[in-house]
């Protein structure tokens, strides 16, 4: 690559559906494990402020449930009516540094670990025994009704008009990892028999454009709408890249403003989520028992996986090749030459997590030449960091403020 960071493709602004963006950088949903009791914090507001600040052009709010039943712990925001003046504080802290904010709008299915669900079983593509609750109890899952279909294809439309009150600029429909809408893509989880089931991955995805087009209905004009889809699933059985340019034409048929592309499942292959192997002695710092014993079990038949940077892209181009619509390329991305790739590749945006959670100044320190390589390691320790008393922080840097963690965002 030949052309200097300041210079570079990554830092000119892009159209996405309604939105510009002042460059090419979008910071990831990250489970950020500061939103106790589902209330968003101080810490939450300065977390997404730092990385606006940092010159990322946007930034992903994660997890924001649809509903209570759609959370898979209690210590996740749902976008419901109390949540707006909080998640208001932290839209305003964002803009405020000259950034966007994403919510990332989705519904467990059935990988939730809440107490109370107002049915018996969680919800799911299909019903029988359920692969994620044997961690949890919860063996089995119902299949959905089309009662159901239709008020949870409602909740997400409700979730994206409550945000775009809380003054998010977008919005990211998750369909991937393993939650709701992953298991209609699914073949591993999708067994049905009508419309929303299938042997092909355009069969599968049928429901999870449906929400998109109707979200798309109620806030796409004045909102950028994307998903966030899997280029592998990683697991045996799994949704190939093959599979994601099937969702892929789909969802650009259905009129996605960009797609988000990731993969790996939360609980069938975390390790393909991040490229690499969560370390043994991470585990000792979640306190969440029944996490901290799923978290051993998945060492136990994990296969072993170095980290790599990009390890997405092989499957990424894929896709590239075959729609014509805005992607994001997420996965491994922590210099600027690997950017460069990148950007050369056809990639519209480039997502990044672990690497701005090291550092979110990050993308200025790209922009200016102070920086051409990001200091993470990618330990994984992070990503067990959600479970502890100060949320989700890089080890290598001191812990989150707990105070700020158990402070809400508004009075």
């Amino acid at each position: 690559m030949t052309s200097s960071a300041s210079t570079s493709a990554a830092f000119e602004p892009i159209q996405i559906g309604p939105l510009k963006l002042r460059n090419r950088f979008i910071k990831s949903a990250t489970n950020e494990g500061v939103a106790k009791g589902g209330i968003p914090s101080k810490m939450l507001v300065e977390h997404h402020r730092r990385m606006a600040a940092g010159g990322a052009a946007m930034t992903t709010v994660a997890y924001c449930s649809v509903s209570a039943d759609g959370r898979t712990f209690e210590d996740q925001v749902t976008l419901d009516e109390p949540s707006i003046k909080h998640l208001r504080v932290l839209t305003d802290a964002v803009h405020a540094e000259g950034g966007l904010a994403c919510a990332q709008i989705t519904h467990g299915g059935a990988f939730t670990f809440v107490p109370n669900l107002s049915t018996k079983y969680p919800l799911s593509s299909s019903g029988g025994f359920n692969p994620p609750g044997a961690i949890s109890g919860r063996f089995f899952k119902t299949e959905m009704s089309n009662a159901d279909l239709e008020r949870v294809c409602g909740e997400f439309v409700a979730a994206a008009r409550r945000a775009k009150v809380a003054g998010f600029d977008a919005v990211e429909i998750h369909m991937g990892h393993g939650y709701l809408l992953s298991q209609f893509i699914s073949p591993i989880y999708n067994k049905r028999r009508d419309q929303y089931g299938g042997k092909t991955a355009a069969e599968r995805a049928r429901y999870p454009a449906l929400i998109l087009r109707s979200v798309l209905d109620a806030v796409g004009k004045e909102m950028a709408v994307t998903c966030k889809i899997c280029v592998t699933e990683g697991a045996r059985g799994g949704a190939t890249a093959e599979d994601a340019v099937q969702v892929a034409k789909v969802l650009e048929a259905a009129g996605a403003h960009m797609l988000v592309l990731s993969g790996g499942m939360n609980v069938e292959s975390p390790w393909t989520i991040f490229g690499s192997n969560m370390p043994k002695a991470a585990t000792d710092v979640i306190d969440n028992k029944i996490i901290k014993f799923a978290t051993r079990m998945m060492k136990l038949w994990e296969p072993k996986v170095p980290f790599r940077e990009l390890y997405f892209l092989e499957h990424s181009r894929k896709v590239r090749a075959a729609v014509k619509m805005p992607l994001a390329y997420l996965g491994g991305a922590k210099t600027m030459s690997g950017i460069e790739q990148i950007m050369s590749d056809g990639f519209d945006t480039v997502v990044m997590g672990r690497a701005l959670l090291h550092d979110p100044q990050l993308v200025n320190k790209f922009k200016s030449g102070e920086a051409t390589v990001s200091g993470c390691t990618a330990c994984n320790q992070c990503v067990v960091m959600m479970y502890t008393p100060g949320g989700t922080s890089c080890v290598l840097h001191p812990p989150n403020d707990v105070a700020m963690v158990q402070a809400p965002a508004s009075p």
